[in-house]
């Protein structure tokens, strides 16, 4: 069993969530979205998709720093364990308590608001199930490995050398079979939330409109071309990855009619 769940399961999940990414971009980019119901309710929506959306992303860089960095760069720079594991406490704690009071209004919407009800297939009802499950043994995993009972070896010395040795294709089973079993519950959700997610709403995730934050200004005019404010028209941004479309002028010449012709 720990040489299928630490050994083989994690590529088997890399090899899902490429290639049912990559299928889902080929054969349904039309339901590549969100399937935002903001009309339908806005008032629920506005308080729980920031504290989810902004939550979960103090989440993922926990999670980078805690399985990427190894303990010995820590211990270099002079931050020693109990620092450490009271910075986790701390922003992970406060992370996941948003991240989970996010996700509950938006189910609560979900289900309360009858139009938002109604667009809710089976396939969102399991992401949200799993979803719900990473979030809440990530949390159980944050104050229990702080403030539970103690323990000589943590998650930076068995779930962090797994993560690691599995991109050099050498997993270390040994580490992860000795880790505490809420983290090994964790690391399971986790892998199968990964798989499940290029078939759901998640997988918009992979576009985020990130071009929006260095796209030009739309400059809007009068019909007569006149400036709509007294100090004229500023010049906006320049566009950036994209083509001048702009289409040109071409001159007006005068006939002998006294008409005009372009």
């Amino acid at each position: 069993m720990d040489l299928f769940l630490w050994g083989v399961l994690p590529y088997i999940m890399v090899a899902v969530l490429v290639g049912g990414t990559i299928w889902r971009y080929r054969y349904d980019q039309f339901g590549w979205t969100t399937r935002s119901s903001q009309l339908y309710e806005s008032r629920l929506l506005r308080i729980g998709s920031p504290l989810f959306h902004f939550g979960i992303l103090v989440v993922i860089i926990g999670h980078v720093i805690g399985l990427v960095i190894p303990k010995a760069w820590t211990d270099f720079f002079g931050i020693s364990d109990e620092m450490y594991h009271l910075a986790a406490l701390g922003l992970g704690t406060v992370a996941g308590i948003a991240t989970l009071v996010g996700v509950g209004i938006l189910i609560y919407r979900r289900r309360t608001t009858g139009p938002v009800f109604m667009a809710t297939t089976k396939n969102d009802k399991t992401m949200y199930v799993v979803l719900v499950a990473a979030i809440v043994a990530g949390l159980a995993t944050t104050v229990l490995g702080v403030i539970g009972p103690h323990q000589e070896l943590t998650y930076r010395d068995t779930v962090s050398p797994w993560f690691r040795s599995l991109f050099v294709f050498q997993p270390n089973i040994a580490a992860m079979s000795e880790a505490s079993l809420d983290y090994q519950i964790h690391t399971v959700i986790g892998m199968v939330l990964f798989m499940i997610w290029p078939f759901t709403r998640l997988v918009h995730a992979f576009t985020a409109p990130v071009h929006y934050l260095f796209r030009p200004y739309i400059i809007y005019r009068s019909r007569d071309g006149r400036p709509t404010t007294a100090r004229g028209i500023r010049r906006g941004w320049a566009p950036v990855g994209t083509t001048d479309r702009t289409p040109d002028r071409k001159a007006t010449t005068t006939g002998k009619t006294g008409g005009t012709r372009r």
